[in-house]
């Protein structure tokens, strides 16, 4: 891919790129607990979105998606939100420029195998490709943390999605066969290693593309906001749902919707899982990990409300399979993958079932993807 894209840049306009390769995402546990100051444990993946790019002495940028077979250029004088694709490389353009950061035109092709709507970032991996490829030609030199939070900004203020900084923070610092662990308040962060040849990461498509996710987002968003407001009446130094426990949230139990107190509930007991899955991780105990995964999923499901029936319907099959250590939804929810952790030698075994299993159900066979831990954002210069 990486090759075709090059070769596909110097077609359209005759010079040589510079190759960004930019990964998608997995993470294993702690699902929405990043925008409330908890922590996750994402890790990089080998889907990618790859970017041939180079300057052309312009205030034009022209860029060529490869999945859509078509170029779309906008004037760096008047970058402003506009619906499709280009919305999230304009963001990332908007965020540099207010930085007061130097931005000229250019010339890109874009492609990618990250599927859309699948919960593997796709979005973090074009912001993120984008900002290191002009990084690295405007020799700004920025940090890996800082290209995160431009993302995380461009993705808020264009497409409007406030979501938390997991999914650009794993797609620039990640590591082969490592995960991270990344603290939502302090943005500080360690590497566990993801060291099991006898599992795969496997994931499987629901094919429901996740429509609602973004609205659904901000709506879960501003009800834990709801939560916390409430709590502080009682502990004022509780500034997010990652000072609170049980206790506390009881304590408001009248106070609040069932709505809100379920998902608090979740919040608070997934903060706490990840922190539990890094000491499994240490451990090499992937069968309690796994266990984990499945309590997160049930509260995903019942608790933040943010599965559907073919999700769940994955991860009850899973759980069905003695190769099976774990399985949950993954990512931001209502449609997308269910990450499953499967002994190698019955990846094939396992995938054959839930096709059939899936396509019997629902009349549609979900894709899968087995996929292995690699390095973030890199530069082929």
């Amino acid at each position: 891919m990486i090759q075709e894209t090059r070769e596909q840049f110097i077609h359209l306009f005759e010079k040589e790129p510079l190759m960004v390769v930019s990964p998608g995402r997995i993470n294993l546990i702690g699902e929405h607990t990043d925008y409330n100051d908890g922590f996750v444990l994402p890790a990089a993946i080998d889907k990618k979105i790859v970017y041939a790019i180079a300057l052309n002495n312009t205030q034009q940028c022209n860029v060529h998606a490869v999945f859509t077979n078509e170029t779309v250029s906008f004037s760096l004088e008047e970058v402003k939100p506009t619906p499709g694709w280009i919305n999230y490389l304009m963001g990332v353009v908007y965020q540099l420029q207010e930085r007061g950061l130097p931005v000229q035109g250019f010339d890109c092709v874009l492609a990618g195998d990250i599927p859309v709507g699948a919960g593997m970032s796709s979005s973090a991996a074009v912001e993120g490709g984008l900002v290191a490829a002009l990084d690295h030609i405007f020799a700004y030199g920025l940090d890996r943390m800082q290209m995160a939070l431009i993302g995380q900004k461009a993705e808020h203020t264009f497409p409007g999605v406030k979501c938390g900084i997991m999914d650009q923070f794993a797609n620039l610092h990640g590591k082969k066969d490592q995960v991270m662990r990344l603290d939502g308040r302090s943005l500080e962060f360690e590497y566990f290693p993801f060291n099991f040849p006898d599992y795969k990461i496997v994931l499987c498509n629901s094919m429901v593309h996740h429509s609602l996710a973004s609205s659904e987002y901000n709506v879960r968003r501003q009800q834990c906001e709801e939560g916390v407001k409430a709590i502080q009446a009682n502990h004022p130094a509780v500034k997010s749902l990652r000072d609170a426990d049980m206790n506390m949230l009881n304590e408001v139990r009248a106070q609040l919707s069932s709505k809100v107190y379920d998902r608090c509930n979740y919040v608070i007991a997934e903060i706490q899982r990840v922190q539990d899955a890094t000491a499994l991780l240490k451990k090499g105990d992937l069968q309690q990990f796994g266990e984990l995964m499945y309590a997160t999923h049930e509260g995903l499901s019942k608790l933040y409300e943010v599965s559907c029936p073919e999700l769940d319907f994955l991860v009850s099959l899973a759980r069905e399979r003695k190769e099976v250590a774990g399985a949950r939804v993954m990512g931001g929810g209502f449609g997308g993958c269910t990450i499953n952790l499967v002994k190698a030698d019955k990846v094939e075994e396992y995938v054959s079932f839930i096709k059939s299993r899936y396509l019997d159900q629902y009349g549609k066979e979900p894709e899968v993807y087995v996929t292995i831990i690699e390095e973030g954002v890199s530069i082929i210069d």
